[in-house]
């Protein structure tokens, strides 16, 4: 069964960081490309990075020189490494693979 799992969000201070995790089961994570979205309150979704199959990485504006997304393909895991939040990056996060989400997960920045 196709599924991806996120953890690692909760609550930070404003400048502080978060990693969060996406596991993937039921595919063979290294042949594909995942991406990290996320919808805040009252906004539709956006994408946040994506790390293809084949080593490039990619990033939205809003978050370039602060996150850094990452894979381990034999754990089966894509990481998103998010330094200097700021409260606008409050929302929901979610792992992507095509039509497969995850179920997201609630990062909040604030003091």
């Amino acid at each position: 069964q196709l599924q991806l799992v996120e953890s690692g969000g909760g609550l930070v201070r404003p400048g502080g960081s978060l990693r969060l995790s996406c596991e993937a089961s039921g595919f063979t994570l290294e042949h594909y490309s995942i991406g990290w979205f996320r919808q805040a309150p009252g906004k539709s979704r956006e994408v946040v990075s994506c790390s293809t199959y084949d080593g490039r990485t990619s990033y939205s504006d809003s978050v370039k020189g602060r996150f850094t997304i990452s894979r381990d393909n034999s754990q089966k895991k894509v990481y998103l490494q998010m330094n200097s939040l700021k409260p606008e990056d409050t929302a929901v996060y979610y792992c992507n693979w095509g039509s497969n989400w995850g179920k997201g997960l609630l990062v909040t920045v604030s003091s």
